[in-house]
């Protein structure tokens, strides 16, 4: 017969609880990782469609006075009426005809318990009105 300390019954259990942790915590880091790759994709497609936006805002008196091709103004409305109601920190510049738009946003992590809880995704654009 065989000793007690010698006894393997019940010697899977430690193996499945590891494994179990190890399996929940990766699918933890998929999850998670996934979320914050859509927040970083939400944030530059954000950024480019607003920038496109401003830049399509063509001051025609000025364009045709002295070279100028957007209104400032317009194209900072423009802009910052794309991402409005999104949840998101928007900042525009209008230099000469570029529009450039950065955007951004947090995302926090769901399943795994870290420390630090936000995530934030950023993403510039910069759009050019060629006239």
């Amino acid at each position: 017969m065989a000793a007690w300390w010698r006894d393997e019954h019940g010697a899977i259990t430690g193996a499945v609880a590891i494994l179990s942790i190890a399996m929940l915590t990766m699918a933890g880091l998929a999850y998670d990782g996934g979320q914050i790759a859509v927040a970083h994709s939400h944030a530059y497609n954000l950024a480019s469609a607003a920038a496109r936006a401003g830049a399509q805002q063509v001051d025609d008196a000025s364009l045709r006075a002295a070279g100028d091709t957007l209104d400032p103004a317009a194209a900072t409305s423009a802009a910052t009426a794309i991402t409005a109601g999104q949840g998101v920190e928007t900042s525009v510049s209008v230099t000469g005809s570029t529009v450039i738009v950065t955007v951004s946003t947090t995302q926090s992590w769901r399943l795994l318990p870290l420390p630090d809880r936000q995530i934030t995704a950023t993403a510039t654009a910069a759009a050019t009105s060629d006239l």
